[in-house]
């Protein structure tokens, strides 16, 4: 891998756009019925014809039979080796939320969910709540929870998500998850993995059974999962690293949080992906690098609606020609990891990916699938080289060396 710091030396700044399109969870597996992934699925002339036009392949967010968390995915897909920056997950939700995270702050997701009355997690996600009522829920907290010492911070996120930010003296990141991550499982206590975090972790898991005395009655929302525990990192921005301009569109905190995270301006955006294409169009000539985020093929996946996550891909792909006529100098349309709706979780499995520009050699790929991508010429490759490709392809990388 490039550094970041020859990386600095080599980029030109110039006019051309790129726009990045990451289709959160978009990889699939073959439906027993019909062998066809949701991908295969889909009536995607769009897509299809990017694909023609570009050059294609199958990305590796991490590395080939490792899951990715959907932060580090993001990381590599920036150019950021998500071994060497490892982003807890509380904080890019904090982030995404608008909130004043302070350096010694201690950040932490969280899920309303359900479970049963031998304590048994029956639904991490609570039915996937309305945010509507998180937002009551996260308030009767605020409202009722004081913590023996140091301040705690609840704020709703979307659905059933919500942000948990811990305020006090010699606080530590270091600290395990309350939340399984798999339902028929109890809820873990918190423990320290550091002697630093014994009195962080004592803290939080007075936070956990308070708040859980607070929800037991809830027929849905009954208890709070938490996990990526974290600090506030040090790290370098797009603008440094790539002499860009960057903006973000998406409508959930947590990508909003990894975008503010690496330098980029969050754009006003509504709820649907019409609003994003639209905040694309109104801020198109004001920045030269656009991150666009749709989330919805990531939830259908992890509920395991085959059929809806297919839907949601058609739909996308009916705004593809609005990018078409803006005419970036480079378009890339992949995932950062797979989410098949038959595993109803993320997987190991790679992604596919095009990149469309006026100079590169169409591979002329007539599908954009899994199965049609990986016999592209870019091959399997890692997700630490989508922007150095895109970067390449919009001429604003100057030579290495004499």
């Amino acid at each position: 891998m490039v550094s970041l710091e020859i990386l600095k030396k080599l980029t030109i700044k110039t006019p051309a756009k790129i726009v990045l399109v990451v289709m959160d969870g978009v990889g699939g597996l073959p439906h027993p019925e019909t062998g066809k992934t949701e991908l295969e699925s889909a009536h995607t002339p769009n897509l299809d014809e990017i694909a023609k036009e570009g050059i294609c392949g199958l990305m590796d967010p991490i590395a080939p039979g490792i899951t990715p968390g959907s932060g580090p995915a993001h990381l590599a897909l920036f150019g950021y080796d998500p071994i060497e920056y490892e982003i807890g997950r509380g904080v890019v939700e904090a982030l995404g939320i608008g909130f004043d995270l302070q350096p010694t702050d201690v950040a932490a997701r969280g899920n309303f969910a359900t479970t049963d009355d031998k304590g048994i997690i029956v639904d991490r996600r609570a039915g996937r709540i309305e945010t509507e009522k998180t937002q009551e829920l996260c308030q009767m907290l605020q409202e009722n929870i004081k913590l023996s010492e140091g301040e705690v911070f609840i704020r709703p996120g979307k659905m059933h998500r919500l942000v948990a930010i811990f305020r006090g003296e010699n606080l530590s990141g270091e600290l395990t998850d309350s939340d399984p991550q798999k339902e028929g499982k109890s809820p873990r206590p918190v423990t320290a993995l550091s002697p630093e975090g014994r009195r962080t972790a004592s803290l939080v898991n007075e936070f956990i059974e308070k708040a859980r005395m607070l929800l037991k009655d809830r027929p849905r929302a009954n208890i709070l999962l938490l996990r990526g525990f974290a600090k506030h990192p040090q790290i370098p921005t797009m603008s440094d690293i790539y002499n860009l301009t960057p903006a973000a569109i998406a409508t959930y905190p947590m990508y909003r949080g990894l975008a503010k995270l690496v330098g980029m301006e969050i754009l006003s955006v509504g709820v649907s992906l019409k609003d994003e294409f639209e905040a694309l169009k109104e801020n198109y000539a004001r920045f030269d690098f656009f991150y666009l985020h749709l989330k919805e093929t990531d939830t259908a996946g992890e509920d395991g609606d085959f059929r809806r996550k297919v839907k949601v891909i058609e739909e996308f792909d009916c705004f593809l020609p609005i990018i078409n006529e803006l005419q970036p100098e480079v378009l890339i349309v992949t995932g950062d990891h797979s989410t098949p709706a038959l595993l109803k979780a993320h997987s190991w499995h790679p992604l596919p990916f095009v990149l469309k520009s006026s100079w590169c050699i169409p591979d002329r790929i007539t599908k954009f699938s899994e199965r049609a991508c990986r016999n592209g010429s870019l091959g399997r490759f890692s997700a630490l080289s989508v922007m150095l490709l895109a970067m390449a392809h919009a001429l604003k990388l100057g030579k290495y060396g004499a």
